[in-house]
């Protein structure tokens, strides 16, 4: 009798569009407040305290976050493209119907956020630390990213298609639907916490080793 092959449910995205956006050429962006239906241009955050901010349905084209302080902000109904930070700090932010496109990011400490609908098109992250991070329906697809860091995260509904990754860390992580299939990686840790994960037939090959060793087994 055939073994039917488990479902896998793909992430489910709210597509964002944004229309009639005012321009700021100029915007003074300040910590905790609330800036809505905006387009940003090439402007520069770099540096500053935007701690608690919410951005809700706002386009943000080139724009330089880099060592800006984005810890508990967030961002809802929002594109971000060509967004630059070689140190991109937003610990315990919140990311819900958010599209990124072909972001240029360091060290992206982006640790215990909240990512819901979220994707990620292209680009580039030298350091992607999502420790203890909550990923619910999100894509990323054709990015290089060195090093991710997943552990102790949760992951549901995720897909990363056709990403080049150096090193993966699941340690602790708690996944369902982690759909790896397509995406090359180097290394990786937590293969304890490899549960959920959906990998194709080659991938499998890459892990053997690894899976061997870590389960004890002898292969003559």
């Amino acid at each position: 009798m055939a073994v039917k092959a488990p479902k896998v449910t793909a992430p489910r995205l709210s597509p964002v569009t944004l229309a009639d956006l005012r321009e700021d050429p100029a915007p003074d962006f300040q910590r905790g407040e609330r800036y809505d239906g905006v387009r940003y241009s090439r402007a520069a955050a770099d540096g500053l305290e935007l701690s608690g901010t919410d951005f809700a349905e706002c386009e943000f084209d080139g724009v330089s976050f880099n060592d800006a302080q984005l810890r508990g902000a967030t961002f809802r109904d929002c594109i971000l493209s060509e967004l630059y930070a070689p140190v991109f700090r937003a610990a315990r932010s919140t990311w819900r119907d958010v599209q990124l496109n072909n972001p240029r990011l360091g060290s992206a400490e982006l640790y215990e956020s909240g990512w819901q609908s979220v994707r990620i098109d292209g680009g580039k992250l030298d350091f992607l630390n999502l420790r203890g991070a909550k990923l619910t329906d999100v894509v990323i697809s054709d990015c290089i990213i060195n090093e991710l860091d997943l552990g102790s995260a949760a992951g549901a509904r995720v897909a990363l298609k056709n990403c080049t990754i150096g090193t993966l860390d699941l340690t602790g992580a708690r996944l369902k639907n982690f759909d790896l299939r397509g995406t090359d990686f180097r290394t990786i840790s937590g293969l304890g916490s490899l549960a959920g994960v959906v990998i194709d037939d080659y991938q499998l090959s890459l892990l053997a080793p690894l899976l061997a060793g870590h389960l004890g087994v002898v292969v003559l």
